[in-house]
């Protein structure tokens, strides 16, 4: 027996940014997604699961997903992976006073680029690499078996800002539409921020993509 891929959710900072440790049930390997703040209640939920963490993964550079980049880095020693438009981010997350107001680190420079389609091992499972550009140009989700990890392009009943640098409305909504609404409608949505909900709920009833 293989068990299953299994995830813990830990909200951190001033934003309430879902960080999300998505682990092997048997091996305990674990990707530790979007640390934007908080590193040591991330650093204390991993060690009550005794996970071992062995990727840190950015589903975009902005700075409430990614401001404890360093803490975590350091810490377990693990490569960071982030969609190559986006990396440029991670030099200027100290540049604006939220970086201030949320107690952002300097980001390491990312050991390595996501690309679409690839797949990350975690254990006996693996998170596959969905590049859905529009919140940001490098935005990318994370599927795996049932579940579908979408950061800041979709929320329950809602959808990311494409009012920042490099945001796209009509990039975000082609990313929605054709990417994340192609998964089964029973596919558990993970979003970046607030409850999760499901592919079938946001087609029926998100009201911004009609």
């Amino acid at each position: 027996m293989m068990g299953q891929m299994k995830y813990e959710m830990v909200v951190v900072g001033a934003l309430e940014t879902n960080c999300y440790l998505v682990y092997c049930e048997e091996t305990l390997e674990c990707a530790v997604v979007d640390p934007g703040a908080d590193p040591e209640r991330i650093i204390h939920k991993i060690s009550e699961l005794s996970l071992k963490p062995v990727i840190l993964i950015n589903t975009h550079g902005h700075i409430d997903h990614v401001g404890a980049n360093k803490d975590i880095k350091e810490k377990y020693d693990v490569p960071l992976c982030i969609h190559s438009s986006d990396s440029k981010m991670l030099d200027n997350i100290l540049a604006s006073a939220m970086g201030l107001f949320l107690g952002a680190k300097k980001s390491p420079e990312p050991d390595r680029y996501l690309e679409e389609g690839e797949t990350i091992p975690i254990g006996h499972f693996f998170l596959k690499v969905i590049h859905t550009p529009g919140h940001s140009p490098g935005s990318i989700s994370l599927s795996w078996d049932g579940f579908l990890l979408s950061g800041d392009l979709l929320f329950c009943g809602g959808v990311g800002r494409t009012d920042l640098p490099g945001g796209s409305w009509s990039v975000l909504e082609d990313s929605i539409r054709n990417r994340i609404f192609n998964f089964p409608d029973d596919t558990v949505v993970l979003p970046g921020h607030g409850p999760s909900t499901s592919v079938g709920q946001e087609k029926m009833a998100n009201p911004f993509i009609r």
